[in-house]
């Protein structure tokens, strides 16, 4: 069977931390409240996401791949990741302030959860007037002074305060303790892994009065005690590809779209696009396949040419 661009159901998060912005900036079918987490493409164990266009709408991320992994996944990816899809791709609403948390590399993963570990990436799609992320430690620190600082609650003062706005990127590598502050809307690529080490959840409880649980011995081996540059300057130039993250794990280029843009790539690997602004059409042979802001679009890696109109900011990830 001829593969074509593919989209899928979001698989929407309750977050203690979620509010609304998932309705109502990016025109997701919430029915929860707090929604936190739209997961647009994930493999991750008991949240495949399901197809929701074309012929094979109805089939998960994984039968689809069974069906021909070379051709959805690409030969390079197929060499290094067998039949496993290797990233994650997310939108999160902070309506407050998420933990205090970080992830483990592949080592620690896999020894301890039999998982990769969790390199991420964030791009800024909308910030509330006086919104910050927390990155790193503000200067190099030690296990000592973070445990002391974690008993007396005080932690927080060791990090470092970023403030943020639209069109800003975080590259986040494994052991960086981070937090997304409130008000933020954030388009997340990370290597697909559901682990993370909660260390401070601002002494927060649920509707039932209980907090949520702490990681903090699981976190001390895996913790980065260095400062960190996270930030990520790019150049952005209209109508071209603009590469603003190119890692083991994923390469990112942001395509400032104001009219058209011949889209070519080579076969080795499966395409990501993101819409975060506006709308764009992807033109492949005879057919129009339209998107907006907050959609989220799988290019299987055979086709490798296609033409993009619109007026759009959209993120292209690769492997």
């Amino acid at each position: 069977m001829k593969l074509y661009p593919l989209t899928f159901t979001p698989i929407i998060k309750e977050r203690i931390w979620g509010g609304s912005k998932l309705n109502t900036f990016l025109n997701k079918e919430v029915s929860i409240e707090n929604a936190g987490e739209s997961w647009e493409l994930s493999s991750v164990p008991n949240d495949v996401s399901v197809v929701n266009n074309g012929e094979l709408s109805g089939k998960n991320l994984n039968e689809i791949i069974a069906i021909n992994p070379e051709a959805l996944l690409g030969k390079e990816v197929v060499e290094k990741f067998g039949t496993e899809f290797p990233l994650l791709f997310k939108f999160l609403d902070a309506n407050k302030d998420l933990s205090v948390q970080l992830h483990p590399n592949d080592e620690l993963a896999k020894a301890r959860h039999n998982s990769f570990g969790k390199t991420e990436m964030w791009y800024v799609m909308q910030a509330d007037k006086g919104s910050r992320i927390i990155v790193g430690f503000k200067e190099n620190s030690s296990q000592e002074e973070y445990l002391s600082h974690l008993a007396n609650k005080s932690v927080v003062s060791l990090l470092n305060e970023i403030p943020v706005k639209i069109g800003d990127v975080f590259l986040l590598e494994t052991g960086a303790i981070h937090a997304i502050g409130s008000g933020v809307v954030i388009a997340e690529i990370q290597q697909t892994s559901d682990i993370t080490y909660r260390i401070y959840d601002w002494d927060r409880v649920d509707a039932e009065g209980k907090s949520r649980e702490l990681h903090t011995e699981l976190a001390l081996e895996a913790i980065n005690y260095k400062v960190v540059d996270t930030k990520i300057n790019y150049s952005l130039k209209e109508n071209e590809r603009n590469t603003c993250v190119n890692n083991t794990y994923f390469t990112t280029n942001i395509i400032s779209l104001v009219s058209h843009f011949k889209w070519k790539r080579k076969k080795s690997s499966f395409t990501v696009l993101m819409c975060t602004e506006d709308d764009f059409s992807i033109h492949l042979d005879n057919d129009v396949y339209r998107y907006k802001k907050g959609d989220t679009v799988l290019i299987p890696a055979e086709i490798d040419a296609f033409e993009l109109q619109g007026k759009a900011t959209i993120l292209e990830i690769s492997i």
